[in-house]
């Protein structure tokens, strides 16, 4: 299967989900337009609290659908969105991407891979319970996240529901997702 876009959210208010759109507009070094997590600095809340003057490396999220088919084969119902995504994807495993990886979204957008989404708790509020579903441990003890992957844009562009989905890998040696 093609890899692609199926669903692109944002929103301009703090709140755990995204609503869908029929496009996001994505802005070089900033992210989504008129997303509150866009800019040159951390936004999301908890960073800005820890040292508001450091990178956003977390500038576009984005999540695979076949973790909403995994979450429901469990009991729980997410749609696109939901989980405060900007672009949800079929067909790739973002989460096996290394750090540095360039995605091709739609005909000019790009972005850079920076790591992986360290979930919090409002997933819980969400529906409870599911933060259990999204981060837990392999059998040698190491956490593994599974909601989804971070970003920073690179080349802006419009994004679309149905948009292909181009990897370009970075040179070797590669470096595991880590979150950010």
């Amino acid at each position: 299967m093609q890899p692609k876009v199926i669903a692109v959210s944002s929103n301009g208010t703090y709140s755990f989900t995204k609503p869908n759109r029929d496009s996001i507009t994505l802005l070089a070094g900033l992210g989504v337009e008129g997303d509150v997590h866009a800019g040159v600095t951390v936004k999301h809340r908890s960073r800005m609290a820890q040292d508001p003057t450091r990178p956003n490396l977390r500038q576009v999220h984005l999540i695979h659908r076949e973790l909403f088919e995994e979450v429901h084969e469990a009991g729980f119902e997410v749609a696109p969105g939901q989980l405060g995504e900007n672009v949800t994807t079929t067909g790739i495993d973002l989460l096996a991407l290394p750090v540095g990886t360039l995605l091709h979204l739609g005909g000019e957008a790009v972005v850079e891979v920076t790591g992986l989404r360290n979930p919090c708790l409002q997933i819980d509020c969400f529906q409870d319970g599911l933060l259990k579903q999204v981060v837990g441990r392999d059998d040698d003890g190491h956490i593994v996240r599974k909601a989804g992957i971070m970003s920073v844009v690179r080349t802006g562009g419009t994004v679309r529901p149905g948009d292909a989905v181009g990897v370009v890998l970075p040179a070797e040696p590669h470096r595991p997702l880590d979150r950010v």
